[in-house]
């Protein structure tokens, strides 16, 4: 692809046609693929260069996250058009025909940006969430959350670069309960050979491609011996195929205190589905909280790109306070999967930067900005 870029620029230069600062500006553009080796490749531009990306605001703060987005998007010339859908069980804006309208989307499209979906407590007949159902019917087996430290925002631990990586279509959330006499209820823990093995080829692929040395395997396979254990034996296979990266695994109590204690020891983590959504929000803490830390989902051939400790942070709604971050880190990511590397820097280092000057915050990290006053300053950064 890059050869035939550059003989039929040598072909246009010989004719003419390519001069000016068209030709600069074009020449500049990277060309650098997925951002993820084992990722769906990006879905193929539209005749007018512009990349279509499904977009579901989700419940809480989503729908103000999202705002920040487009307005960034807007000022920094983004390439993007989103087709936007309303999902959601507790603003009564969910049935199974919009959920259908949103898998279809996905599908045709292959990248998506979203928010949290709020998942009711109540049962009504169905165990199954939405957020689950998505999860399912495109496959996105594998949840990716790098926890990086962001310069100019000190915490306890300082200069953190570590990655979460769960499987996402099994486990505790297989949502196969039932009440098998009265009072007592039966709650079933799937894992399986293929989705344990898959998950830990995706972690060590990840560490391969991104030059990490060590993946740790978390489990409860002393008390959960056959299920935890299945997923342990299966990481510990895949591990001898990687005789380069440092393989071992930990208990997920102990794991815990130590990411708290310690968390430079760490570098990839894999981890069945409960255990990686309690760590990816106990790491989140680390760093600044949830509205700092963006995440990524995969299947063979589907990204979607959301916060990466997922609650709706329902109290913040309408108050202009939440911190558009995560969700603005998350699109810079997703832009860099279409292959939109310029543009995906220009975004994450805006942001960054304006974290680093110091002088607009919002609440979580300590200051008195409101969203509107974070998403104005990243614009006035983009570069």
């Amino acid at each position: 692809f890059i050869f035939s870029y550059y003989l039929l620029s040598f072909i246009s230069l010989k004719k003419g046609v390519l001069s000016g600062p068209w030709l600069q500006k074009l020449s500049s553009r990277s060309f650098t693929m997925s951002a993820c080796f084992c990722t769906p490749e990006a879905p193929p531009a539209r005749a007018d260069s512009t990349f279509r990306v499904t977009m579901v605001p989700g419940d809480g703060v989503g729908p103000e996250l999202m705002t920040a987005v487009k307005e960034v998007f807007k000022a920094g010339n983004v390439p993007v058009e989103f087709e936007e859908f309303h999902l959601s069980e507790v603003q009564n804006m969910a049935s199974e025909e919009k959920l259908d309208q949103v898998l279809a989307s996905m599908k045709n499209n292959r990248v998506a940006i979203k928010g949290k979906i709020h998942t009711p407590m109540e049962y009504k007949g169905e165990l199954a969430s939405y957020e689950m159902s998505l999860r399912r019917k495109l496959d996105l087996f594998a949840n990716v959350v790098h926890v990086n430290s962001l310069p100019g925002y000190s915490t306890r631990h300082n200069n953190l670069d570590l990655v979460i990586i769960r499987e996402q279509t099994e486990g505790e959330y297989s949502s196969l309960e039932h009440e098998s006499v009265k009072g007592v209820i039966e709650c079933l823990k799937i894992i399986t050979r293929e989705k344990s093995r898959r998950i830990a080829k995706f972690a060590f692929d990840y560490a391969t491609k991104k030059g990490r040395s060590k993946v740790t395997a978390v489990h409860k396979a002393n008390i959960m011996k056959l299920g935890d254990g299945l997923f342990l034996q299966n990481c510990a296979e895949v591990a001898e195929l990687y005789p380069k990266i440092k393989y071992e695994n930990m208990i997920i109590d102990n794991c815990c205190m130590q990411l708290v204690q310690n968390p430079y020891q760490f570098d990839v983590l894999v981890m069945p589905n409960l255990y990686g959504n309690i760590i990816d929000n106990l790491a989140a803490g680390l760093v600044g909280g949830a509205g700092v830390v963006p995440g990524e989902s995969y299947s063979s051939e589907y990204a979607v790109f959301e916060t990466g400790a997922r609650h709706p942070f329902a109290q913040a709604v309408g108050r202009n306070i939440a911190n558009p971050t995560a969700m603005l880190l998350s699109a810079a990511n997703m832009l860099r999967h279409l292959s939109l590397e310029y543009h995906s820097q220009m975004v994450s280092e805006a942001v960054k930067r304006v974290i680093k000057q110091g002088k607009v915050r919002t609440r979580d990290l300590g200051g008195y900005s409101t969203t509107g006053d974070f998403v104005r300053a990243v614009v006035d950064n983009l570069r």
